[in-house]
């Protein structure tokens, strides 16, 4: 198992290299112009002003010369400076990718929560008004688009009803826990002050709700189908046969064999959400990875999306790592050379 491990761990490295080779080329060949963009119609009309930039940034050397120097930063972990904002950005990612991880984290377990129970549910009921409503919300929850979704739940829930905080990830003027990871709830847990797990909480049901719902819809649909043919296997006959009650057949003897399906699917959800849900984090007005993407983009922040594109490739390859670790505590049966 160490050896598959150290294995995929050094077939990743290609992978991190391709990621930023593409994404070098492609904030570098755009034909927007930079220069422009960044300094506006009257700096950018002064001849030294613009040299002076593009020596800056390093915009005057050759784009082969630029990569070098900007793959020998990344082995000293320097992901470059921020055009916008003259930051680190390894600074700016590491204030985005927490709030992004916490709420990703928290809508995947609601979703698999749910979407695990209706699935069973579902292939208990097979063919019943119970499966029937449960491939209905599953369709709803896939189908709903997710900016209309989260628009509907802030216009209702917020505005209409005021029933839920205003977006962000804590109250105006509320000060964030001392950091210790960057998770309001966990920071707030740690420095012993419940009353801003409270408050964090409740700005997080939203989003977290409106991601939830379509994950959800993609695992009942797994999880119905993965368990609806474990059901129909010699094994679990057999397991009834000896005289077990159906829910102990179903949990102890289906379910986990079902589970394979379920854990792929829920890793790649996983690996989406932490990647940035850009719409719902902009409703929301919630700080992660997906608006700091799209803002860096808008204003051809390039050592920004570079940095950020690392940071996904990054992610997806030790979400499938913990997938493949999973697999085995799931099903023992399943082994890596």
């Amino acid at each position: 198992m160490g050896r598959y491990l150290l294995r995929r761990a050094l077939l990743a490295l290609p992978t991190l290299l391709g990621i930023t080779l593409v994404t070098f080329l492609v904030s570098h060949l755009l034909p927007a112009d930079l220069v422009l963009t960044t300094m506006g119609d009257r700096a950018a009309q002064n001849p030294g002003l613009v040299e002076a930039f593009r020596h800056r940034w390093g915009l005057d050397r050759p784009v082969i010369v630029q990569y070098a120097v900007y793959l020998g930063n990344l082995l000293r972990g320097d992901l470059g400076t921020s055009i916008a904002t003259n930051r680190p950005v390894l600074a700016e990612l590491g204030l985005s990718l927490p709030a992004t991880a916490e709420l990703a984290t928290v809508a995947l377990l609601a979703a698999l929560a749910a979407g695990i129970a209706l699935g069973v549910l579902a292939s208990v009921t097979r063919d019943s008004a119970i499966d029937a409503a449960a491939r209905a919300v599953s369709t709803i929850g896939v189908a709903i688009p997710t900016f209309w979704f989260a628009v509907l739940l802030v216009s209702t829930v917020y505005f209409r009803l005021g029933w839920a905080p205003p977006p962000g990830r804590l109250t105006a003027g509320a000060t964030p826990p001392e950091p210790v990871t960057g998770m309001y709830l966990i920071d707030s847990l740690l420095r012993g002050r419940p009353d801003l797990f409270g408050d964090a909480a409740s700005h997080m049901v939203l989003p977290a709700v409106v991601l939830a719902t379509v994950g959800a819809g993609f695992v009942t649909r797994i999880t119905r189908a993965s368990m609806l043919e474990v059901l129909s296997n010699d094994y679990v006959r057999t397991a009834r046969a000896k005289g077990l009650t159906g829910w102990a057949v179903v949990l102890r003897h289906a379910l986990r064999n079902a589970l394979i399906p379920v854990l792929t699917i829920g890793g790649t959800l996983y690996a989406q959400l932490m990647s940035g849900t850009v719409m719902t984090e902009t409703i929301f007005s919630w700080p992660g990875l997906g608006r700091y993407a799209f803002s860096s983009a808008a204003s051809l922040d390039f050592p920004a999306v570079m940095g950020v594109a690392l940071v996904v490739g990054a992610i997806y390859v030790a979400v499938n790592l913990g997938v493949d670790l999973l697999y085995m505590l799931v099903n023992p049966r399943v082994r890596y050379q």
